[in-house]
């Protein structure tokens, strides 16, 4: 296996989560925060949005089974990377647009599939997304973990992630792990 490890902000970790878990080629995800200056930060530090930091998720993929360029459209198809600092109704830096890179192979990737995205116009306004390097990275508190598989039927889960969940396995159907089809 070709391990490779890359950080994403995409909105509420929770959503990203579910999506990325979902994935084949996908190792591990997990939830956690980073890009900010303090240090082990809490959930209701990073809501007050003074940490600086964003919800992120870290993923462990297989580049054998699961490209860079796969799993980066994945990411901007998965969320409106034209929003500064908003996904839907979560408002805050803490829900900014961003790839935290691991490697200069993974920065000249986002940096080229921002380029592609932008010069064949798939978004209709320009892409916000921040391509920066990867700071300390905060594991977030256990019942943030696996959030959408140990509570699928709370409404958030019923009304914001399975929603996102149905459009994204309509459109990469051929990428989602067998058992999950």
């Amino acid at each position: 296996m070709n391990i490779q490890k890359i950080t994403l902000g995409n909105g509420c970790f929770w959503c990203t989560e579910a999506i990325f878990q979902s994935l084949k080629g996908v190792i591990s995800v997990t939830s956690g925060y980073t890009g900010g200056h303090t240090k082990n930060p809490t959930y209701m530090e990073i809501c007050n949005g003074n940490t600086g930091h964003a919800e992120a998720i870290q993923i462990e993929f297989d580049v054998d089974e699961l490209s860079l360029d796969d799993l980066l459209l994945v990411f901007f198809k998965t969320h409106n990377p034209t929003t500064l600092n908003r996904q839907g109704n979560d408002v805050g830096t803490q829900y900014r647009s961003a790839i935290f890179y691991h490697t200069d192979q993974q920065k000249q990737h986002a940096e080229a599939m921002i380029k592609t995205l932008t010069d064949e116009k798939v978004f209709d306004k320009p892409i916000v997304t921040e391509v920066i390097s990867v700071s300390e990275f905060y594991k977030a508190e256990g019942y943030h973990q696996n959030y959408y598989n140990d509570n699928p039927m709370k409404p958030y889960c019923a009304f914001v992630i399975q929603p996102k969940l149905n459009k994204f396995a309509k459109e990469f159907t051929d990428k989602i792990k067998p058992e999950l089809l």
